[in-house]
């Protein structure tokens, strides 16, 4: 069951990344694409942000350096919870990265404070705690590699 959440967490991840890097027009048009020339960032952010952290989301929008981090953020939590290699790391970048979404629109439009980003971020730490990257991914072998036996903070 954990590695099915495992990859649809990876699916939901690395589906976002590609439809904003190719503006393949379910969450991002054609035109608002990556690769021509849109910002992943500036949209969202600019119009949308609210509550006490909207000064500093309206300064990040549309930075080159918030569209990278943003992207690579993406690309780099699907591939890890895809194929279990690296769960300490990305787990807990994910669930920094969703916290952030989170904290783009307070309080949240359907709820007083609870939405689907606080309940992403609080299973990606229950993949992470329960080792769900050893099931139906490469986790266990990564973990006995001789660089991760030396610094285990990579597992």
């Amino acid at each position: 069951m954990l590695a099915g959440l495992r990859l649809g967490l990876a699916w939901i991840f690395l589906w976002a990344f590609v439809d904003k890097l190719f503006g393949l027009g379910y969450a991002t048009p054609s035109q608002g694409a990556w690769l021509n020339g849109g910002s992943p960032t500036k949209g969202f952010l600019s119009s949308s942000a609210t509550g006490p952290f909207a000064g500093f989301y309206h300064g990040i929008a549309g930075a080159g350096w918030a569209d990278w981090l943003f992207m690579v953020g993406l690309a780099g939590v699907g591939l890890v919870l895809l194929t279990g290699i690296g769960m300490r790391i990305g787990t807990i970048a994910g669930a920094v990265l969703l916290m952030m979404m989170w904290s783009v629109t307070l309080p949240p439009a359907q709820n007083l404070f609870l939405d689907d980003h606080v309940i992403y971020a609080g299973l990606l730490i229950a993949l992470l705690l329960l080792n769900s990257g050893d099931t139906l991914g490469l986790g266990r072998w990564w973990s006995r590699t001789a660089l991760v036996t030396r610094m285990p903070w990579l597992r």
